[in-house]
């Protein structure tokens, strides 16, 4: 038993290689995103037992770091006795093919074990739906390295029996072929849930409820910050990635504000396209939100870096012209006074409540449209008018006096045409009319 578990901890042991090149821009390495790596590792369930990070000209077109750095991460992976490379840059499918024929261990890149993360973590059907979809896009044209030769059916060898010999098909069309079919089926999986998805966005955009979506670097607070103001019970762990499914609850802001509140995944730096693609579906409750709250973990010394990335990511998914709140979160580690002061900007722990009442005040004032607690007098023969202040307002209290008086919550459009009858009315000047 004892043997069994150190063999299932030696399978998880990893040697990180990063290469840094002023050619790679936006997938080169550095200290940074080597760190990075590691916490991923950390939480696919692996360990790193070595680091190597190479500065070179430009990448080996070969084996990408070049022969004898090869040769030294070889010698490493011997001597830590490690299973797996992975490196921190995104590798060719021929890369990865000579560079496991090399190092005699299975060679990964960070896309790869980004992808791997994802799939241990994903519950709903959604999301194991989305998942499966990036890793069949990402294997795809990975295919052609997985196989030391193209044609491993008999057709075309020349060493089958009399007859089998012909054109034949190659397995490695036959598996693209699969792998084609398995992602139009998902794509069509994926359509339909954004088509529930789109129902129920219609139906809480015909009630006027405003959505408010949390956005974020990975791990930066955002599940702690959703069960802080609606006790929703996200399990907020100290994992990259935690959250892989959209969560989505309602929350009371004021006594005049209620809005759908969306807890999102994670972004990171260098996150691989597909899962850019295959993610759409939970994102794109971006482009639908009213309003988005950027969660900073400003306790990170690289919490400018992170932001910056989260903000590109944005614009990639067009969510650039939503309203965003800055979210500084985790100020009860980080001193807030290094911080230029900005506007639509609340410092936070989402921890210890710390700054939610003053991040409450702020989302109620970006989202005011004009919706008023009343005091209505109806005189009886306009009771007509109850129906449609059930139907767009929130009624709170009906007595009947002399007049039936309604306590409601209305919207601009109901207060308009509600305002003879509205108790201490007068009318909101515009600037101009002052």
């Amino acid at each position: 038993m004892e043997l069994k578990v150190q063999e299932e901890k030696k399978r998880d042991d990893a040697v990180l290689v990063g290469l840094r090149s002023p050619v790679l821009r936006e997938d080169n390495a550095d200290e940074e995103s080597m760190a990075e790596l590691a916490a991923l590792v950390e939480t696919a369930g692996g360990r790193s037992v070595g680091m190597i990070l190479q500065s070179r000209e430009k990448p080996d077109p070969h084996s990408f770091i070049g022969e004898g750095k090869v040769e030294e991460v070889r010698r490493m992976v011997q001597e830590e006795s490690a299973t797996m490379v992975i490196f921190d840059n995104d590798l060719s499918p021929s890369q990865i093919r000579v560079l496991t024929e090399l190092m005699g261990v299975q060679v990964i890149d960070r896309s790869g074990l980004i992808l791997d993360i994802f799939a241990q973590r994903a519950k709903t059907k959604e999301g194991c739906l989305q998942v499966e979809l990036a890793q069949y896009q990402y294997l795809l044209p990975r295919l052609i390295g997985m196989w030391t030769h193209l044609e491993r059916q008999a057709g075309t060898s020349g060493k089958g029996p009399i007859g089998s010999r012909g054109p034949g098909e190659t397995q490695l069309e036959s598996d693209r072929r699969h792998i084609r079919r398995k992602i139009d089926k998902l794509k069509e999986e994926l359509e339909e849930v954004r088509r529930v998805r789109s129902t129920q966005r219609q139906r809480r955009m015909k009630n006027e409820i405003p959505v408010v979506a949390i956005v974020g670097y990975t791990n930066a607070g955002k599940s702690t910050l959703l069960n802080t103001i609606t006790g929703a019970g996200i399990p907020a762990n100290n994992r990259l990635f935690d959250t892989l499914d959209t969560t989505t609850r309602l929350l009371t802001v004021s006594d005049t504000l209620d809005v759908v509140i969306s807890d999102t995944v994670g972004f990171i730096r260098k996150l691989p396209h597909q899962l850019v693609e295959a993610f759409k579906a939970t994102l794109e409750e971006l482009e639908y939100a009213d309003l988005l709250l950027h969660v900073i973990d400003v306790s990170n010394p690289l919490w400018r870096q992170q932001a910056q990335i989260v903000e590109s990511l944005i614009r990639e998914l067009h969510a650039d012209h939503i309203p965003c709140i800055r979210v500084y979160n985790k100020c009860d580690l980080a001193f807030s006074g290094e911080r230029e002061k900005e506007a639509d900007s609340v410092s936070i722990s989402a921890k210890t409540g710390e700054g939610i009442d003053a991040l409450m005040e702020l989302i109620d004032r970006k989202l005011d449209k004009g919706t008023r607690r009343v005091t209505l007098h109806l005189p009886y023969d306009k009771t007509g008018l109850l129906d449609g202040i059930y139907r767009d307002g929130k009624v709170e209290s009906v007595e009947y006096g002399a007049t039936v008086d309604v306590v409601a919550i209305c919207p601009p459009r109901l207060l308009g045409q509600l305002k003879d009858y509205i108790e201490g009315w007068t009318e909101e000047k515009e600037e101009w009319e002052m």
